[in-house]
């Protein structure tokens, strides 16, 4: 398996194979279709991990332990969910297992809430890029080091149900299946987690 951080060796065409056909290959025991499945996909698991960790040298051997995981569960990947979802869910528990080993309580108290469309999080949407991780342009700008700084505030249930949402676009179904919890818990965690980012991130420009 190519490691997480490697140059693509496949061509542009692969971009245009759908993740169905490179599974069947893959469970067909062709490894390169697997590789354009890691080019495909690393950046995005990368950038979960590490906002979730806040750490990056365990950041990328937590990634190539996703794919590891995705290497030996494919065989029984049976579609019935997308792809992304399932590989966010192996991501998910990876990290939680990885917390857990270290004692890290990630838990904190959630309240159902009705989520306001309007409280929109200070993020942004990041494309993963062969030569930069997603959160690049985050880490590159003055508003993205005080973004960054406020996430590491949160505890993980609220992290990552902001990164799944706002760096990795997926909706509030996903998320649900991701994190095995129910849309009001998704609907409460964004909420709650995008009330105190701005209220981070506001108190932090009153002080400049």
């Amino acid at each position: 398996m190519a490691p997480i951080g490697a140059s693509p060796d496949a061509g542009s065409s692969d971009q245009e194979i759908p993740d169905l056909e490179l599974i069947k290959a893959c469970q067909g025991g062709d490894s390169r279709a697997f590789e354009s499945l890691v080019t495909r996909h690393r950046g995005k698991v990368y950038a979960m991990v590490q906002n979730m960790i806040k750490n990056e040298a365990d950041a990328w051997d937590l990634s190539q332990e996703v794919f590891l995981k995705v290497w030996k569960a494919l065989p029984k990947f049976e579609a019935r969910a997308k792809f992304s979802t399932w590989l966010y869910r192996i991501t998910h528990n990876v990290v939680y297992d990885w917390l857990r080993k270290r004692k890290i309580d990630g838990a904190g108290e959630l309240d159902d809430g009705v989520l306001n469309q309007s409280d929109i999080a200070a993020g942004a949407r990041t494309s993963p890029a062969y030569q930069a991780r997603p959160d690049e342009a985050l880490q590159n700008s003055e508003l993205g080091s005080k973004i960054n700084r406020a996430l590491a505030t949160l505890n993980t249930e609220h992290r990552e149900t902001i990164v799944l949402r706002e760096v990795q676009g997926l909706d509030y179904k996903e998320i649900a299946k991701v994190m095995e919890c129910s849309l009001g818990t998704v609907m409460s965690r964004l909420y709650y987690a995008r009330k105190k980012l701005q209220s981070l991130l506001s108190d932090e420009k009153g002080t400049n």
